[in-house]
């Protein structure tokens, strides 16, 4: 048992690395930025402007094991927010979740350490998860 989940998390982290976010970015970014200039009768309250702590996870391998609002192989963010409320002893604690890793919260698959990610941004995307508490 244990093999088997180590082995669908390795699978699962070389897909979430072979992204390709970049160009999904920009083409995301360029339909964005045209689509309000195109269409006077489009909402533009509906998505609004990407918080910064939004940025940070989609240039993160974070979509490879998280989703915004179902669960993949971790929580989803919505289930997240739900679970911690919004204060900065908890930005901090999940700021440093994001950098160590973790395991054992949310089940027996640990979470992947992002070392090289400064503090401060993982506190600004502990802060946009955190905001998508219903």
């Amino acid at each position: 048992m244990k093999r088997t989940l180590f082995i669908l998390s390795c699978i699962s982290l070389a897909l979430a690395s072979c992204g390709g976010n970049d160009t999904s970015k920009t083409n995301e970014e360029n339909s964005t930025a045209t689509t309000p200039s195109t269409t006077a009768t489009a909402p533009t309250t509906a998505t609004g402007p990407a918080l910064p702590g939004e940025k940070l996870i989609a240039k993160a391998d974070c979509i490879g094991c998280h989703n915004k609002t179902q669960k993949v192989i971790g929580p989803s963010y919505v289930d997240i927010a739900a679970k911690y409320p919004s204060n900065d002893a908890n930005i901090a604690l999940l700021a440093d979740k994001i950098i160590k890793g973790g395991k054992g919260v949310w089940g027996e698959i640990p979470m992947t350490p992002h070392a090289s990610m400064s503090q401060d941004d993982a506190k600004e995307m502990a802060k946009y998860i955190l905001s998508l508490k219903n």
